[in-house]
């Protein structure tokens, strides 16, 4: 399968990687007016959940900065932050034509509902299980051994079922989910949790680090349960387990597992310089309009 990944961040350069390595055609789009230096390799350090074995290699990747109006991709991946989905899309649309085009990220919602430029049938949304840092042209972070896969209708359509199969030959546990939205959400508020906290202490490492802070994570994701309801999202199964048991006690069984220092997961964390508060901001404006009362991520704006 021939594929193109638009940027060249840490999710899509750690799945390219992995579905090169299978056999497929990748090619990475970054924009010619950037002022990143880009080179034409990745030192890729990354822990590969497929294996459970730490990945330490140079490669070479495909680096593109235009794409030709009569070349043909089976597959474009664009994974970028939540409000630049928009003008990501916008910059592949010439030459989208029918390629299926995978959007994987930590959404609010169903990113598709606010997409118009592309028939919405030409989508399929994703989760990735992956996170880290990239620094130039080295890239440290870690790659789960399942991904999730949004459900449009009531079975998998023919774009859904070919990233299925792409993601499963290339040794993927392959999770389908037929109320996308509602994982979206659980997902986002978790992920605003501890932005909340990175706003406060200065960066992911801090988080991570300190009993304190992930504890206070535990209380951010308990008092967004009431603007979940407020939306009509049920809390999932690991949201409501981690709002209801004792904060610091999580807290306390994450940094002598997860968070372990040393452990993949404390590594990818340490490494992640994304930018964040957006999530916070969006959240904590969407509550006031549903009367919901979010002090603690009010806090840090």
């Amino acid at each position: 399968m021939k594929i193109l990944i638009l940027g060249r961040g840490v999710i899509g350069s750690q799945y390219g990687w992995a579905l090169e390595s299978a056999g497929n055609k990748v090619d990475f789009l970054v924009r010619k007016s950037s002022t990143r230096t880009y080179a034409d390799y990745i030192m890729l350090h990354t822990y590969d959940g497929r294996t459970r074995k730490k990945v330490d290699t140079r490669w070479n990747i495909n680096l593109r900065k235009e794409i030709d109006a009569d070349e043909n991709y089976d597959l474009i991946m664009i994974s970028v932050n939540p409000e630049q989905v928009k003008g990501a899309v916008e910059s592949i649309a010439p030459f989208a034509k029918d390629a299926t085009i995978l959007l994987m990220g930590n959404y609010g919602g169903n990113p598709l509902d606010e997409i118009s430029l592309l028939p919405k049938a030409q989508f399929v949304v994703g989760f990735p299980s992956a996170g880290g840092g990239i620094t130039d042209n080295e890239l440290n972070g870690i790659m789960y051994g399942s991904i999730q896969i949004g459900m449009s209708a009531s079975k998998p359509s023919t774009r859904e079922e070919l990233v299925k199969e792409l993601f499963a030959t290339a040794g993927f546990k392959v999770n389908i989910h037929s109320d996308v939205n509602s994982w979206l959400w659980n997902h986002y508020v978790a992920n605003a949790a501890m932005e909340t906290e990175v706003l406060k202490r200065g960066s992911f490492e801090a988080v991570v680090s300190s009993r304190d802070g992930l504890a206070d994570m535990m209380l951010n994701i308990r008092e967004m349960v009431p603007y979940l309801k407020a939306k009509g999202i049920t809390p999932d199964l690991s949201v409501r387990a981690l709002s209801l048991l004792p904060a610091r006690l999580i807290a306390f069984l994450m940094t002598r597992t997860l968070y372990k220092p040393g452990s993949p997961a404390y590594n990818a964390i340490a490494y992640n310089k994304y930018a964040v508060g957006h999530s916070v901001r969006q959240i904590v404006d969407d509550a006031h309009k549903l009367g919901v009362a979010l002090p603690h991520l009010e806090s840090a704006l």
